[in-house]
């Protein structure tokens, strides 16, 4: 039979009809299709191929026996669209269409925007509605993965959101959903928008938690979601072994005195099986928490009774096993315990957290007894509790009804009443405490005030045991490979099962035996994805069902499956291009699909379509065999035509879907000159800092070849205007390393290729790449081994079973063996290179496949080739490496020793001594030794001879490493060493006894003091030392002895004493002179031995000794200063301690200053001075003085000029005025006494000296009146220096105060006393009265030699010092200078040859 005859084209059977659904609804899309060879199908939405993969979940595509179906999950407003299934094979391809509309409830729709302006509703295949004149694009960055976190953690979820255009107070709509459940802000729950990013955190993880979340944002254009995974695990249990905590407690049917309490079994019981559930009770505005059941029930639901009616409850839940007790449950919903009928008939009620409910009722009625309750039943039955419930009576409303049940055993009559105290008030009713197997009917009456009614009819016969079974296993579940981190399983439900709650899965790693819980909260599916799995591990997983009844034996376990990618269909090409055009051929060009499969993309095929005024006609294939390059030439065009392309990738899992139709090209030839775009840009090696960019040249190379390329660069989100070139010379490679990036940003490329003609277009730009680098990247190192052998080693942890290290020189790839082979194990590669030469010189790359762009690149350059041939040769021809080279040191006893250290050597090393060439080896005359440990390797000899003199040399071998130094002792090096050895030789004798471990030297003090010192050593108790100087022993002050081994003398004047003998010298600590030059000496002796210390003080050695005296004192000078004196202006500067034979120096800019009367320096005590007396202007400018030190000197300067001089010249002008009005002042010399005693009768006279310049006016007082000379009191003023006052005969009259007034210019001074009159008095005539400097009256001086030795004795009373006060102010000195001044001129007039005239009676 010819097989052509069977074959047909696809035909559509039933094809696809269109929907309408509600959001959130599933909607599936099926058709049946023949044709012959089987057709393929592809469904497209919006004529945009459907792929599966990239929105797991989200479709379902199944075909079975020409059925083919596709199923959409939750739709939402994004799946209102056009959708397309076209089917395909050798014969033809053919389409059908379906509309889906996604309509969203009423409610949900924002009424109070104004309706759409007319003509905004758009159809749907022209896209999203435009509001307003606005379409919104939303899209959801940065988003939360699959998270895991563990109860009681706080974990947030955010995404970054991004809404364009962005208007001002325009706010998107942000909703959070848990499992398709809306939620709302409470205490578990804190939802954030920040106006770009949406929050969700999760204030203490609970199992309740765990689902599937969604962060769903809508505009007035549409929605975005976007769905990840929490999981949670359970805490740390407080006893090991206990089960984790129960989860989902919730509350049912609640009435009166009592509410049905439900939860979920947890998934983790850490080995040891639930025993059971304690139920705890807390009311509502308490935190008092109640245990409800005295034992564990097993049954995960529980009827609490003994409420409140009215009140509000919290409840939770605890598991327990023979290890101990779980952490409580989360806490449920409060719940108030009341009739469902009054809650609804319920006025008025507080909030539930009050613990208080109000319930009115209507007025009851009087005297009617209730009929019998309607519709008994056992609704719940456990080997526990039976659960009884049934409806009131009709006239119910009339009167608050109650309740008494009655059970009987079946078979017999005998009923007993089970609430016999209280009737209950709900229609409900729990009986616990039942004989477990027994059978029992029960029956209820109703009762109020009127009485007691009639019973209801009996219930069939119910026997105590759980009616709810535990659910069957699973079975038949399947893993399949998912993520590198995760795997899909799905199961078979458990047969049978009633009231089922979900499932639980368990993984294993293959051979631990050791179950991890895959979910914490049981799924509904038959299907989960299991997360947080180690890549490249095998695992086995097991299944088991959950119900209220308790938990099913697990599933048996399935097949291992291998943690990875999964394998699929690549996604389809994109970035169709044209390289090339000539008149019936296109070359084509396209970027890789960025989805591979999880396998590597094979080949690539390409489809063609003619376009005719605008309508495409018929794909066709343009190769029947898959090309490897993403560039085609299609030929067997027409020229001036049309066309579409279309590329399908492929792997090992099959065709992918096409790419989208490319734009309509023209095909006619090009005649450009200049190049066309280059094409296949990849980038890779992408670091921090720098990318590597990769492409291809162009196909159309224009008039001339290319000679060059440019590189443009710019960030992602810059304008147009910001590209900028890379490369200002063009390059000739087809890769460059792009450097200088800043760390996070985002860059997009593109590449021009030039010929002689000019540049021609750019190439098409690449996917934008952050400047990151991943962490666990790393570079590709070279290492050189034992044998000289060059290899370039790269490591990448992320990679896969199927990845693959590709070597590559100048980036491509590397065929040829002959000079450099690879090896790979695990994931580490290596290229060795079987000869380094020249022709190796270049860029190796390494990239590895199916990993995150793991890659990286070595340029070995020919200076890097030189430095690589040299470390090859030293590890083919190894040397012993040396730490030093051989040398040689001397010990003691003159001992020399002769060594070396090797840095690296082993034990097993091999040493040969030569000297002279001739091997020498252990003996009397050489000791060798070699340290294994420490590598040193060392010769000793005794002594030295003038036979020992020439190379000694060290011979190393340690396997096939060798290395060998020398050293060469010869002339004067050699006669050097042989002194030293002797010397060392004589200085181990002598150490034996008393020695000198540091010899004599001095030491400068900062008191500039000298200090002798020398350190000892081996001394003892008897060891005496004895100090000479010049040869003569030095007896000191102080006993000289040793401090810590160290002996000192101070140097002091000597100062012989009359009967010093003459070996002796006896000293004083004095500043130090001349004198103290000399030699010194020190001898220290014990019965062992002597040793001395001599120290040349002389000459030489005492300049430097004064001159390091003469630093400290220069360095101890303080900075010059400026002062005045009534002379003129002086500086000075202070040392601490001053010595004479200081040799000083003052300068005046910079010359030295010749002294003069005018100019005058000095020292006095620690003071030096420079005084300039009556300055002038010429005086002003740079003063210094400069101390010598005799290798130096050290200057200290001082401006005097400017504002210093100015107010130092005033300061002079002010006290030589004022020195001038001291001097010339007015005043009385003498003084007067203070009372003058005196008979009446007598003469009186007073005599003071009085000075002044000019000449003072006299005046004299009397009771503070002025008086004038008569006959009676007769005033003199004689000379200008003597006032007299005289009484010629005192009566009682002339009593009283006087005072003398002198003054001039400069001042005024005056003189008082006081004169008293008495009788009896013999007559002495006339009394005169003089008084000392201090004013004291001295009877009798009458006569010219009295005169004479009463000034005398003034000018010793003037000459004296006050031991009480050593300083006095200036004026005072001055006064007293003024006075000794007067008693020289009064002693000058009394001197023989002058006369004074004494009136007397």
């Amino acid at each position: 039979m010819n097989e052509d005859s069977l074959m047909h084209s696809p035909e559509f059977v039933i094809k696809p009809r269109s929907h309408t659904v509600w959001e959130n609804q599933c909607v599936r899309l099926h058709c049946t299709v023949t044709g012959w060879p089987d057709p393929r199908v592809v469904w497209y939405k919006n004529n945009v191929p459907i792929d599966p993969l990239s929105n797991p979940g989200k479709y379902k595509l199944e075909s079975r026996y020409n059925v083919h179906s596709m199923e959409i999950n939750k739709c939402d407003f994004d799946d209102t669209a056009q959708y397309q299934v076209s089917a395909m094979n050798a014969k033809g391809e053919l389409s059908a269409y379906a509309s889906v509309v996604v309509k969203r409830f009423k409610g949900e729709v924002d009424e109070f925007l104004p309706a759409p302006r007319p003509g905004a509703v758009a159809s749907i295949k022209e896209g999203p509605v435009s509001e307003y004149g606005i379409t919104f694009q939303t899209q959801i960055v940065d988003r939360f993965g699959v998270s895991f976190g563990r109860e009681g953690e706080t974990m947030s979820l955010g995404c970054t959101v991004i809404i364009y255009p962005a208007l001002h107070r325009y706010q998107p709509e942000v909703q959070w959903y848990k499992d398709d459940v809306l939620l709302t802000s409470s205490k578990w729950y804190n939802m954030h928008w920040s106006g770009d990013r949406a929050t969700l955190t999760l204030a203490h993880l609970n199992k309740e938690d765990e689902g599937l979340y969604t962060l769903r944002v809508s505009t007035k254009s549409g929605y975005e979601t976007y769905s990840a995974y929490v999981f949670v695990r359970d805490t740390d249990a407080e006893i090991e072994g206990a089960p984790g905590a129960p989860l989902d407690v919730r509350c049912l049917d609640a009435n009166k005195d009592y509410i049905i309490v439900t939860w979920k079994q947890p998934a983790v019981d850490r080995g040891s099986s639930i025993l059971g559930y304690f139920v705890d009770r807390c009311e509502v505005g308490t935190n008092h928490w109640i245990q409800c059941n005295d034992t564990p029930v097993k049954f995960a639901r529980f009827p609490v009774t003994g409420l409140v009616e009215g009140r509000s409850y919290f409840f939770r839940v605890r598991a327990v096993n023979k290890c101990g007790m779980s952490h409580p449950s989360r806490v449920s919903e409060p719940v108030a315990a009341m009739d469902p009928a009054d809650r609804a008939r319920m006025r008025g009620t507080s909030a539930p957290w009050t613990g208080q409910i109000i319930v009115t009722e209507e007025e009851p009625a009087e005297g009617i007894i209730p009929e019998k309750p309607q519709e008994l039943q056992v609704t719940e039955a456990t080997k526990n509790y039976l659960v009884l419930s049934w409806k009131p009576p009709g006239e119910k409303g009339l009167e608050g009804v109650m309740y008494y049940v009655e059970k009987c055993v079946s078979g017999t009559d005998s009923w007993q009443r089970v609430n016999t105290e209280i009737p209950v008030k709900s229609p409900r009713f729990a009986l616990f405490d039942l004989a477990e197997g027994k059978s029992y009917r029960f029956r209820v009456r109703c009762c109020n005030s009127a009485g007691v009614g009639e019973p209801s009819d009996p219930t069939e016969a119910t026997t105590v045991g759980d009616k709810l079974d535990i659910p069957s296993a699973p079975s038949k579940v399947v893993p399949t490979r998912n993520t590198d981190t995760s795997v899909v399983v799905s199961w078979e439900a458990s047969r049978d099962a009633k009231e089922l709650v979900g499932y639980y899965i368990e993984g294993s790693i293959v051979g631990s035996n050791v179950w991890e819980p895959c979910n914490n909260k049981p799924v509904n599916a038959t299907r989960f994805i299991c997360h947080g799995l180690m890549t490249g591990e095998k695992y086995v997983f097991r299944v088991r069902a959950v119900n209220a009844a308790g938990l099913s034996q697990f599933s048996p376990e399935s097949e291992p499956v291998e943690v990875k990618a999964a394998i699929a269909s690549p996604a389809p090409p994109y970035g169709i291009t044209v390289l090339e055009c000539v008149r019936d051929s296109m070359v084509l060009a396209w970027k890789q699909p960025t989805f591979a499969g999880g396998a590597d993309i094979t080949g690539y095929f390409v489809d063609y379509r003619e376009v005719i005024d605008g309508v495409p006609g018929q794909w066709h294939e343009a190769n029947i065999k898959a090309i490897s390059e993403r560039a085609y030439r299609v030929s067997d065009l027409k020229e001036n035509r049309k066309y579409q392309f279309q590329v399908r990738a492929t792997n090992m899992a099959g065709v992918g879907i096409p790419s989208m139709p490319s734009d309509t090209f023209l095909c006619e030839e090009w005649t450009i000159a200049v190049p066309g775009p280059p094409h296949d840009l990849q980038i890779t090696e992408v670091r921090s800092d720098s990318v590597v960019l990769l492409w291809k040249p162009p196909v159309y190379q224009g008039r001339d070849p290319v000679n060059g390329f440019y590189l443009d660069i710019k960030e992602a989100g810059a304008a147009e205007e910001a590209w900028r070139g890379v490369n200002t010379k063009a390059t000739e490679k087809t890769f460059m390393k792009i450097k200088n990036l800043t760390e996070g940003e985002t860059y997009v490329f593109r590449v021009r290729a030039q010929n002689k003609a000019g540049v021609g277009k750019t190439s098409e730009v690449t996917e934008p790449v952050p400047a990151l680098t991943k962490p666990g990247t790393k570079e590709i190192a070279v290492n050189v081994d034992d044998e000289g052998v060059v290899s370039l080693n790269f490591e990448c942890g992320d990679i896969t079973s199927d990845s693959k290290f590709v070597w590559s020189k100048n980036y491509e790839q590397i065929t040829d063996s002959s000079r450099l082979t690879v090896e790979t194990k695990g994931n580490k590669s290596k290229a060795v290179f079987s000869s380094l030469g020249e022709d190796d010189i270049g860029v190796y790359s390494c990239l590895v496949t199916h990993t995150d762009g793991a890659s990286s690149s070595y340029d070995l350059s020919a200076e890097e080739l030189k430095r690589l041939l040299v470390v090859s040769h030293e590890h083919k021809f190894p040397i012993i490496p040396l730490k030093s080279e051989l040398a040689v040191e001397m010990l003691e006893k003159g001992r020399v020793r002769f060594w070396l250290q090797a840095e690296k050597i082993s034990g097993d090393a091999k040493i040969e001594y030569v000297f002279n060439d001739v091997a020498i080896s252990q003996g009397e005359k050489y000791k060798m030794n070699f340290d294994k440990n420490t590598g040193v390797i060392e010769m000793f000899m005794d002594a030295l001879t003038p036979a020992d003199e020439g190379t000694f040399t060290f011979q190393l071998k340690d396997g096939k490493a060798t290395n060998q130094s020398s050293l060469v002792l010869i002339g004067n090096v050699f006669k050097e060493l042989q002194k030293e050895s002797e010397f060392q030789r004589k200085e181990f004798f002598r150490k034996q006894g008393p020695h000198f471990v540091e010899y004599l030297s001095y030491e400068v003090t900062p008191e500039c003091s000298v200090v002798l010192k020398c350190k000892v050593g081996n001394v003892k108790k008897e060891t005496t030392a004895v100090w000479y100087k010049d040869g003569r022993e030095i007896k000191a002050d102080e006993h000289l002895g040793f401090t810590e081994g160290v002996l000192k003398l101070e140097i002091a004047q000597c100062d012989c004493p009359p009967n010093t003998p003459p070996n002796e010298v006896v000293w004083k600590k004095l500043k130090i002179s001349k004198k103290d030059s000399g030699m010194y000496e020190v001898v220290l002796k014990d019965d062992r031995g002597k040793d001395t210390a001599t120290l040349n003080l002389k000459d030489q050695g005492f300049k430097d000794l004064m001159n390091e005296v003469f630093s400290f004192i220069a360095n101890s000078s303080t900075p010059l200063k400026i002062t005045s004196t009534e002379k003129g202006i002086r500086l000075y500067t202070f040392v601490n301690i001053y010595n004479d034979l200081l040799q000083v120096t003052w300068h005046y800019k910079d010359s030295a200053i010749s002294f003069s009367d005018r100019i005058k320096s000095g020292v006095v005590g620690e003071q030096l001075w420079l005084q300039i007396s009556e300055p002038t202007e010429k005086d002003m400018g740079k003063y210094a003085i400069e101390f010598n030190m005799g290798n130096g000197s050290l200057r200290r300067e001082v401006e005097l000029c400017g504002q210093a001089f100015d107010d130092a010249f005033a300061e002079f002008q002010r006290l030589k005025a004022a020195a001038v009005a001291e001097r010339g002042r007015a005043r009385v010399a003498g003084g007067l006494p203070d009372v003058v005693t005196i008979q009446e009768g007598k003469a009186l006279n007073l005599t003071c000296n009085i000075s002044g310049d000019p000449l003072p006016e006299v005046t004299w007082l009397k009771n503070e009146k002025e008086i004038a000379s008569d006959e009676h009191c007769i005033l003199r003023f004689e000379s200008g220096k003597f006032a007299s006052f005289t009484i010629t005969a005192v009566s009682v009259s002339d009593s009283g105060k006087y005072s003398i007034l002198v003054k001039n210019k400069y001042g005024t001074e005056s003189g008082d006393f006081t004169l008293e009159t008495t009788e009896g008095l013999p007559d002495l005539g006339v009394t005169s009265y003089w008084t000392d400097a201090d004013g004291n009256v001295m009877f009798g001086p009458n006569t010219p030699q009295q005169k004479m030795e009463a000034v005398q004795k003034k000018k010793e009373s003037l000459g004296k010092t006050s031991p009480q006060k050593t300083e006095k102010s200036q004026t005072e000195v001055k006064r007293k200078d003024s006075v000794a001044a007067a008693a020289a001129e009064e002693e000058e007039e009394l001197k023989p040859g002058r006369s004074e005239v004494t009136e007397a009676e």
